[in-house]
């Protein structure tokens, strides 16, 4: 007999859609936020980060991109403690959403209460990176439910995610060193941020089809009890 496969239970087939919305939305932010803004400002031009476009005519697809990916990492339900970690980091991506970025107005202009939403974007921003790599390096190199461990390439390419991730971070800190026409020029924040946020999204992705690879191993037939046959009768 032809061995058959199982079909994927219910609960691989949503979590496989929850990572995919979480990896399409994320591959999708930092194009659609370059290119919305380029159309809609009728010429080329780039802001210092993607968090700035907030206080542009992009503003609606950056709150709104970031909110869909808090609400299906906090809908994200898989095993612990990728359940506590996914929760938490969807209300990392929300607060990034609703406490936005300061302007490119002087410091002295902005009142008090700005410059601390400002400090709460920063900090959020950072621990959702933060916690983003964490699920490239650990959480996703673990095997699934079904006890397949992920193939080495795939492997790889998570802890690449992963690194890249934290790099991005890391340059993009050490950026703000720069003087500020070197800044200016360069855009260095929005390429490391940009570069964080596809190799965050390319991760959950990569990873929406491992549950599949997982739940459709071969049912091998099992053979027939010799001795459940029913004996031939003698002629």
């Amino acid at each position: 007999m032809n061995p058959e496969t199982r079909k994927p239970p219910q609960d691989a087939v949503t979590v496989r859609r929850l990572r995919l919305g979480i990896g399409a939305v994320g591959v999708a932010l930092p194009i659609v936020l370059v290119v919305g803004h380029i159309v809609m400002a009728g010429r080329p031009s780039l802001l210092d980060s993607l968090s700035g476009y907030y206080h542009t005519e992009m503003r609606d697809v950056f709150v709104g991109s970031l909110c869909a990916i808090g609400v299906f990492l906090i809908s994200y339900r898989y095993r612990w403690p990728d359940d506590l970690l996914s929760t938490v980091a969807g209300v990392l991506a929300i607060a990034v959403a609703l406490f936005p970025t300061a302007t490119e107005a002087p410091v002295r202009a902005a009142s008090a209460t700005h410059r601390w939403i400002a400090v709460v974007h920063q900090i959020s921003a950072a621990a959702l990176f933060a916690l983003l790599a964490v699920f490239c390096l650990f959480h996703f190199t673990r095997p699934d439910r079904a006890d397949v461990p992920p193939r080495a390439s795939a492997t790889r390419f998570y802890r690449t995610c992963g690194g890249l991730i934290l790099l991005a971070i890391a340059l993009g800190l050490a950026s703000n060193a720069l003087p500020h026409d070197v800044r200016d020029t360069l855009k260095p924040l929005l390429w490391c941020e940009a570069v964080a946020v596809f190799a965050f999204g390319a991760a959950w992705l990569a990873k929406s089809d491992a549950l599949f690879r997982a739940s459709e191993i071969p049912e091998v037939a099992t053979p027939p009890d010799p001795a459940a046959a029913p004996a031939a009768g003698i002629a």
